[in-house]
């Protein structure tokens, strides 16, 4: 009974930049041709285990659909469990979803920017320590190396057990903490595109910080252009 998310169809078509969040008059369409309506409890998952999942639930919440649930450990977990499993693709009937964009969860470049002189929001970028420091080239061609000025650095893959399900809630607390995080403010975080960032995201919540948001346009924007400042 699974639908199919395609975190490229359904986003920002008319950037360069991926997986830009839609208007939300289109993911309003793309949801209801999914057969979802605002009444559902809808739980995503990946195959990976929790990684674009997490971008997904992300983005629910941002068009202000709180219930939403990620499958902890996705796919991979489901399969090793033995559970059941459907081949072929779904044909729901359409319904009506309607989508609010609930701002306090993104972040756009210019407030990125304004950040870097209030530091009223920690920046906690995602991306591995050697693209945080520069010293390992992004997989994306013309983007400067380096990260935001005054940001933390915590690797996405510090949130998960061996087995690629999430830390429990004191594990998640204590990896937060070694990277600097102070609980007591807000939280801006950032990635590669906006899917790594979200597990930071989702971290964030499971251990009850309420004032967190995704840079949507994460380094790809970024670091792909001339006019914004890089520390190494």
């Amino acid at each position: 009974g699974a639908v199919f998310f395609d975190i490229d169809e359904i986003a920002d078509r008319t950037t360069a930049l991926p997986h830009m969040l839609p208007t939300p008059a289109e993911f309003s369409r793309h949801m209801s041709a999914l057969g979802l309506s605002n009444n559902d409890f809808i739980v995503v998952y990946d195959t990976r285990g929790v990684v674009s999942a997490a971008r997904v639930w992300w983005t629910f919440r941002a068009f202000g659909h709180d219930r939403v649930a990620v499958l902890d450990g996705g796919l991979k977990k489901w399969r090793a469990e033995n559970r059941p499993l459907a081949s072929g693709a779904a044909t729901p009937a359409a319904r009506r979803f309607r989508a609010k964009l609930r701002p306090a969860l993104v972040r756009g470049i210019e407030q990125m920017r304004r950040n870097i002189e209030t530091r009223r929001e920690q920046v906690l970028d995602a991306r591995s320590r050697g693209r945080f420091y520069g010293t390992e080239p992004e997989p994306r061609q013309g983007l400067r190396p380096g990260h935001i000025p005054g940001s933390f650095n915590l690797p996405y893959d510090m949130l998960y057990r061996p087995d690629g399900t999430l830390l429990p809630p004191e594990g998640l607390k204590e990896v937060f903490r070694e990277a600097g995080l102070d609980s007591r403010k807000p939280v801006a975080t950032t990635c590669g595109s906006g899917v790594t960032a979200s597990i930071l995201a989702l971290g964030l919540h499971v251990i009850g910080h309420k004032k967190v948001a995704v840079y949507d346009g994460s380094w790809t924007e970024w670091g792909g252009r001339a006019d914004t400042p890089v520390e190494l």
